[in-house]
């Protein structure tokens, strides 16, 4: 077994190494998992300080780190071939066996060519008027001092797009809560089985696996709906279920049913989950810092103006632009990345052997002090092209490579039309006396996400900041 470093020395990073150093605190059979449990992401980023590749342990299973940005770059570009999706994509596969986000190898670059038309950027501009008409009803209902949840109602607001936008399909409101949830319960059971990874643990009757059962059959029986409708009248839509419908495999078979479903399934746990949490972070954001919200309110009214928000006007919403990019930067959702070496593999310095379980952190990466000045201050601005920008492969919202989220240009264009209706109509403020803590399950989430809606007068029309 590897002895545990001492923290105070220093590590030598160009010595070739075929081991990585192991991070210090290892136990005897857990390894590092009261750390991982308890306290997650500040342990997290706390390995970025033992050096650009780490070793740590969930209970038997050792794990590979890697904090460097050049090595996280090369991993996802020119070496991804490599590398699979690993631990937490194996667990993802709950969502549906053959889905996109998933898939690996050719299966994955096919199925990738298919979807690829329905998220073109010509396409997603189209897609402006049904997002606004999607999140209008439930913006214009809420009340005068009205208390929300902002972790629900964005993830609502997102899922609904994500079902308007790629399936045609509208769930009246007690229908998306339901599966909402059960794309929650799913996800939380994927990240639990990636930390606690104990295969016999998953086979058991618990309460646990009864719910993430019930959750699996929910979201298998309302996307079934979905598909039944529009075989039933084939024609009415131009839409993502559409093309997966029309779409042949190789030998001119069509898709299987199941493969549809994973799909569908998947691209919807995708869109909702993550959207919602950076919106949430977003207008805490702007609740903790009046000027930044002025300036938004100034560029929205200046831009928009009275009319609805379309196309047009998403690219001249340059500060709206920002505070997305910012809030992706300091809070992004994803505290955990996984990939798996296929076959022997060397990053920097060190020999990775075929099977190793690789790890990354984009929320630990966009933190990195060498990467960002005042990493931990919420600064839209430094994402002005005037201000020096960080290097090529540092900021990945969305991944990179071969793998890069194939909805990036969709989600960035859902978040500001989403973000610009909000602001139009109200000021969201904190909750007084509330204290706001990420929480990192599957996502970096605020651990109180609640705030107060109030109306406002729109400010006179301005020069945007």
């Amino acid at each position: 077994m590897t002895p545990d470093i001492d923290v105070t020395a220093d590590i030598d990073v160009t010595a070739d190494v075929d081991v990585p150093p192991t991070a210090p605190g290892r136990l005897p059979l857990i390894g590092h998992a009261v750390p991982l449990i308890k306290d997650r992401l500040e342990f997290i980023e706390r390995l970025r300080t033992y050096g650009p590749i780490v070793r740590m342990s969930v209970g038997p299973k050792k794990v590979t780190v890697v904090n460097s940005y050049e090595l996280i770059h090369e991993m996802l570009t020119s070496k991804s071939g490599s590398f699979s999706k690993g631990l937490l994509g194996e667990k993802l596969k709950l969502f549906g066996q053959s889905a996109l986000p998933v898939a690996e190898g050719e299966p994955h670059l096919r199925r990738r060519r298919l979807l690829q038309p329905a998220f073109h950027r010509e396409q997603i501009s189209g897609y402006v008027n049904t997002m606004r008409e999607t999140v209008e009803p439930s913006i214009t209902a809420w009340g005068e001092g009205e208390l929300l949840d902002l972790k629900t109602v964005m993830g609502l607001m997102a899922q609904d797009v994500a079902l308007s936008v790629l399936c045609s399909f509208r769930a009246e409101q007690e229908r998306a809560r339901a599966i909402l949830d059960a794309v929650d319960t799913v996800f939380t059971a994927a990240i639990w089985r990636t930390m606690v990874p104990v295969s016999s643990l998953e086979r058991l009757p618990t309460r646990s696996n009864r719910r993430l059962k019930a959750a699996r059959s929910l979201l298998r029986s309302e996307v079934s709906d979905i598909i039944a409708e529009r075989r039933a009248d084939p024609g009415a839509h131009n839409d993502l279920v559409t093309l997966l419908l029309e779409a042949r495999d190789q030998t001119g078979a069509p898709l299987p049913d199941n493969e549809i479903l994973s799909e569908i399934i998947g691209l919807l746990a995708a869109g909702s989950e993550t959207t919602g949490v950076m919106l949430a972070w977003l207008f805490h954001e702007l609740g903790r810092d009046p000027e930044l919200e002025r300036r938004l309110h100034e560029e929205v009214d200046s831009v928009v103006g009275e009319g609805p928000i379309t196309a047009e006007h998403v690219p001249q919403l340059a500060f709206t632009r920002r505070l997305v990019s910012e809030t992706l930067r300091l809070h992004h959702a994803g505290w955990l990345v996984t990939r798996q070496a296929t076959k022997p593999v060397r990053l920097g310095q060190v020999s990775l052997p075929a099977g190793e379980q690789v790890l990354w952190s984009p929320y630990a990466l966009h933190r990195d002090p060498a990467l960002y000045p005042d990493p931990l201050r919420f600064d839209p601005d430094r994402w002005l092209p005037e201000r020096p920008q960080p290097p090529r492969g540092a900021f990945i919202p969305f991944g990179s490579g071969k793998r890069m989220c194939i909805g990036d240009a969709f989600a960035w264009t859902e978040a500001i039309v989403i973000t610009a209706f909000i602001a139009s109509r109200w000021r969201l403020r904190p909750v007084p006396g509330a204290t706001v803590e990420p929480i990192g399950l599957l996502t970096v989430h605020p651990s109180d996400p609640r705030m107060v809606a109030e109306s406002r007068q729109r400010a006179v029309a301005g020069t945007a900041a």
